[in-house]
């Protein structure tokens, strides 16, 4: 066993241990990754159901103070009323298909109950500094059928946006149903819609396009890959230890002290 005595050099158990603790992180990396896959097949799933299930009235999977769930998300959805183009806003820092900057138009749509659907009407363009209310296509006039997606009240926490105050008039930064009940002194149902059908005349606003399914199959190519790094390590460092033995064997030995000095004459 003299052989692997170098393996008790400072530096083979430097590189020993490097080894050891990548094992576990590069497994607990690949579960990560395999628990991304999972929640991402789950969310495409879900979305696909509610993009091709048979749109409904929107009261039946919305009221005033609901919280729209996952499963409810992103279903078709009709309603029956007249815009309130008095009592819209507009969005604030939103981009459009090519990242362009500007605002998504929303306009309460009064049912004919009396509640109050919001409805995400679609983009328009900012001015330069955003402050100026953008012009904005009026939606048609009178009672009207509209279709759209439901969608889950904004947050900061689930949106990362800030709900700043003292926004220049007609401006918000969050769709947040609960907030335009206030606003308006009016019942609002929970959530939203985004707005697919009639189509805006002109092409502005323009509408919001469907989800796109996230990426699941590359979380499960990273989470093989992962696995693989793990089995590579153990498999690199016994390469590395019998690549240095079979070096040292091959290596001349080192002459002795008495070998280099001259005969004693």
């Amino acid at each position: 066993m003299h052989r692997y005595r170098f393996l008790l050099s400072r530096q083979w158990v430097i590189l020993t241990l490097v080894a050891i603790a990548l094992i576990p992180t590069m497994i607990e990396l690949g579960f990560w990754q395999q628990h991304r896959y999972e929640q991402r097949t789950a969310r495409n799933d879900l979305v696909s159901a509610a993009l091709h299930a048979k749109p409904v009235p929107v009261e039946e999977l919305t009221s005033p103070g609901h919280a729209v769930t996952r499963a409810e998300k992103y279903r078709t959805v009709t309603a029956t009323g007249t815009f309130d183009t008095a009592a819209e806003v507009v969005v604030r820092r939103r981009t459009n298909a090519d990242d362009r900057v500007g605002f998504h138009v929303l306009t309460p749509f009064v049912l004919d109950d009396g509640k109050v659907l919001l409805v995400n009407r679609g983009w328009v363009p900012a001015n330069s500094t955003q402050t100026a209310y953008p012009k904005v296509p009026a939606p048609p006039a009178g009672r009207l059928t509209v279709t759209g997606r439901l969608m889950a009240d904004e947050t900061t926490a689930a949106s990362g946006i800030k709900n700043l105050k003292d926004l220049p008039d007609r401006q918000i930064m969050l769709i947040n149903s609960a907030e335009e009940a206030r606003r308006l002194d009016a019942e609002v149902l929970g959530g939203y819609i985004q707005q697919t059908a009639p189509r805006a005349k002109g092409g502005s606003p323009q509408q919001l396009s469907d989800p796109g399914s996230e990426d699941a199959p590359l979380n499960y190519a990273y989470m093989i890959q992962w696995w693989l790094f793990a089995a590579a390590v153990p498999v690199g460092w016994w390469f590395l230890v019998r690549r240095e033995v079979r070096d040292r064997a091959e290596a001349p030995a080192e002459p002795r002290p008495e070998e280099n000095e001259p005969a004693a004459v």
